[in-house]
């Protein structure tokens, strides 16, 4: 059993850790510092949390006098954060996530969970959403802004407003308490791009450098074609032979599926969803080598390489795993560009470059990068996908980025 002067003696860390009581109870201790009371158990088959309250402001017999009663509850078949009160915050916290699940990938579900639980639920979790006040969720934020963590602070605001939007989509509040704390918080720091490349010059000679350096070829080559199709690491770094086509002709493209892209989960289970990148003539020189290195030849340039019908197509020292997911990055910083350019830059270095070399071609640039029409009415109704503008962009960078420094 946790004792009083344990719950009292307990030290934050740098992860998060747990002090059991027993029976489930735990003494959930924060980085941050904060310590709340928790009880993990089962109902219906399923594992649950429930949060109590803070610690010192719930004693630990009070904390085990909850964990009775829940206790009770759950031996006759009822889930205890149910009997908190259908108008409490968590629970009504917990229905809008499971409402949102659908639009959302598992990790981000988790993050916006997490950070209910860890700065939320301790505090409100169990007050009736329509005491909240104003005061109270500008408490909250000011306990993760002394922190210094202004852009977590404010993402916390969006997700309590949207909770009790919710609310009130139920009929279960009036008001949105969080939405007019907005002024009273620290303003938000400038947002900082990520760094990258803006003259083709630099980004040649990133190429060559790059190139020069002593690592596994399979890194060499994802990082010239990562730089060619302008796409994100993810969708570069999983790329597999059959989602190229048409190869050996001057149609050739890549469908990257959607399940790879930057898309709502929703989207990502359609098919429909797979972007289009139309492969210029020096990309596909990139995949010969890639080819003629899978199949053990000597000569990674020779023109004449079979393509393979499936696997990845830059694979790292286990060819059933991609490259790693920082290994560019980490070229890069050996070719002398550490600080000046990042993977992700290839893309603004990308738009930039295009945007000053064809301006007329714009929206497809856009399409170029997947990215979606501001107007949303214009995204539902425009589906033309540009497929002969994006070719033209393609094979202009490819020319431009392929050019001696």
């Amino acid at each position: 059993m946790l004792t009083i002067a344990a719950a009292k003696a307990a030290r934050p860390q740098n992860r998060a850790y747990k002090m059991f009581d027993g029976h489930g109870l735990f003494l959930f201790v924060a980085p941050s510092g904060l310590k709340s009371w928790r009880l993990k158990y089962r109902h219906a088959g399923k594992e649950k949390l429930l949060t109590f309250g803070r610690y010192p402001e719930m004693s630990v017999a009070d904390a085990r006098a909850q964990r009775e009663s829940a206790r009770l509850k759950i031996r006759d078949g009822i889930d205890p954060a149910a009997v908190i009160s259908s108008e409490s915050f968590e629970p009504i916290a917990r229905q809008w996530i499971e409402v949102q699940r659908p639009r959302w990938s598992d990790s981000h579900a988790g993050d916006v969970l997490s950070s209910l639980e860890r700065d939320v639920f301790p505090e409100i979790g169990q007050r009736s959403v329509t005491a909240i006040s104003a005061t109270d969720v500008l408490k909250i934020i000011g306990r993760i802004e002394k922190r210094e963590c202004i852009p977590t602070a404010r993402r916390l605001r969006q997700r309590l407003s949207a909770i009790f939007r919710y609310a009130i989509s139920q009929e279960l509040a009036e008001k949105d308490p969080a939405a007019i704390v907005d002024q009273a918080m620290m303003p938000a720091p400038l947002a900082r791009p990520q760094v990258a490349l803006t003259s083709i010059d630099d980004a040649r000679k990133l190429m060559i450098e790059a190139d020069r350096i002593d690592a596994l070829q399979s890194i060499r080559l994802a990082s010239r074609f990562l730089a060619l199709t302008a796409v994100r690491m993810d969708s570069m770094r999983g790329a597999r032979w059959e989602e190229f086509a048409y190869l050996e002709t001057e149609n050739r493209i890549w469908l990257v599926p959607p399940e790879r892209m930057k898309l709502s989960t929703a989207k990502k289970q359609e098919k429909r969803f797979a972007h289009i990148v139309p492969l210029s003539n020096p990309a596909l020189k990139v995949l010969r080598a890639a080819a003629n290195m899978q199949s053990g030849r000597a000569n990674l340039h020779a023109t004449g390489a079979d393509f393979p019908k499936s696997g990845l197509v830059f694979p790292g020292r286990d060819p059933r795993r991609p490259i790693g997911a920082g290994s560019i990055r980490a070229l890069y910083v050996r070719a002398g560009f550490g600080g000046r350019h990042v993977p992700h830059g290839w893309r603004a270095t990308f738009s930039t470059v295009m945007n000053e070399d064809m301006p007329e071609k714009r929206a497809a640039i856009d399409l170029a990068l997947a990215h979606t029409p501001k107007d949303r009415v214009e995204a539902a109704y425009n589906r033309s996908v540009m497929l002969t503008e994006r070719r033209q962009i393609f094979d202009r960078w490819g020319e431009l980025l392929s050019r001696p420094a």
